[in-house]
C-alpha cells in the first residue's frame, strides 16, 4: 500500500493493485489562489481506477483537472453533485466519465478495494450559490490497509465511531487562507482526530500549497507551519502514530496492522 502527495488535498492511494485519486486539483491558479509550492502534478497523477470527491468547493471538485482522466474514469462524489454542478453532466456526456453519487454509509467496489463514504463536518455546496442538501464526504478504503481520506472537515463527536477502524489517515491540517472556521481541522485538531482515530499512521494533507494572490504577508505562518505543527501535536496527542510528512510528489508506504 502506498500513498503520493501531490499538494493540498490530491493525493494518490494504491492498495491491491488499484489506484484511487483524491479530490485532483491540476492548477497553477484558481480564482484568487495560487500555487506556492509544488509543481503542477505531472500527466501521470491523473492515471487512476476512480476519482474520490469529497466536496463540492471548486478546490476539491475542480472541473479543469477532471478533464485531464481517462474517457470512461469512474468519478465517486455526494449524492446532488450531478444536479448542482452542471458540469459535471458536460464531462459525463463528453468525456464518457462513468459517475456515483454516494452518501454516508454507502460503499463501492473498485477491483480489489472497497470505498466506503462516511460523513464529514463541512459545508459541501457549490460555492458561491448551491443547495444545503449536497453532503460534504469522507472516504475509507479498504484493501491491505484501511485507509481513511477525510476530505474536508471539522471534529465531530462521532467521528471514531462513524470512520470506523482504520490503519492510515490522511488528514487536513491547514488550508488556502489565513482563518480556518471550526468547520475545518487546523493542526491541533488534526491531532485530536488522530487520539480519536487511533490509526498505525497518518499523513497531513490539505495546507502548504494554494495561498490568496497579494497576501503572502498575511499570517505566512498559517501557510508554512501546519505540517510541522502537526508533528509537534501528533507526538504530544497520539505519540503511537507514525506521522508521514511528505514533500509534493513524494510517497511513502506507511504502516498498517494488518
Amino acid at each position: 500500500m502506498e500513498v503520493t502527495w501531490w499538494g493540498h488535498a490530491t493525493c494518490t492511494i494504491e492498495d491491491s493493485g488499484v489506484r484511487l485519486l483524491t479530490d485532483p486539483l491540476f492548477a497553477r491558479r484558481l480564482a484568487h489562489l495560487r500555487r506556492r509550492r509544488g509543481e503542477v502534478p505531472p500527466p501521470g497523477a491523473a492515471v487512476a481506477d476512480a476519482v474520490l470527491i469529497s466536496h463540492l468547493h471548486s478546490d476539491h471538485l475542480h472541473l479543469p483537472s477532471l478533464t485531464r482522466l481517462a474517457p470512461g474514469s469512474l468519478l465517486v462524489v455526494p449524492r446532488g453533485a450531478v444536479a448542482a454542478v452542471p458540469g459535471l453532466r458536460m464531462l459525463r456526456r463528453v468525456r464518457g466519465l462513468r459517475i456515483t453519487e454516494v452518501v454516508p454509509g454507502d460503499t463501492v467496489r473498485v477491483g480489489e478495494v472497497l470505498v466506503r463514504a462516511v460523513p464529514a463536518l463541512h459545508d459541501g455546496r457549490r460555492l458561491p450559490v448551491g443547495p444545503h442538501r449536497v453532503p460534504a464526504l469522507g472516504y475509507v478504503v479498504e484493501g491491505e490497509a484501511r485507509t481513511y481520506f477525510a476530505g474536508d472537515t471539522g471534529l465531530f463527536e462521532a467521528m471514531a465511531e462513524e470512520v470506523g477502524p482504520v490503519d492510515v489517515a490522511l488528514l487536513p491540517v491547514g488550508g488556502w487562507g489565513p482563518y480556518l472556521g471550526h468547520h475545518h481541522l487546523d493542526a491541533a485538531r488534526a491531532a485530536h482526530a488522530l487520539a480519536l482515530l487511533t490509526p498505525c499512521s497518518a499523513i497531513p494533507v490539505h495546507y502548504g500549497t494554494y495561498w490568496p494572490i497579494g497576501m503572502d504577508g498575511v499570517r505566512p505562518h498559517e501557510f508554512h507551519s501546519p505540517g510541522d505543527e502537526f508533528v509537534r501535536q501528533a507526538a504530544r496527542l497520539a505519540p503511537e502514530v507514525s506521522v508521514h510528512r511528505l514533500g509534493h510528489g513524494e510517497h511513502v508506504r506507511p504502516e498498517a496492522r494488518r
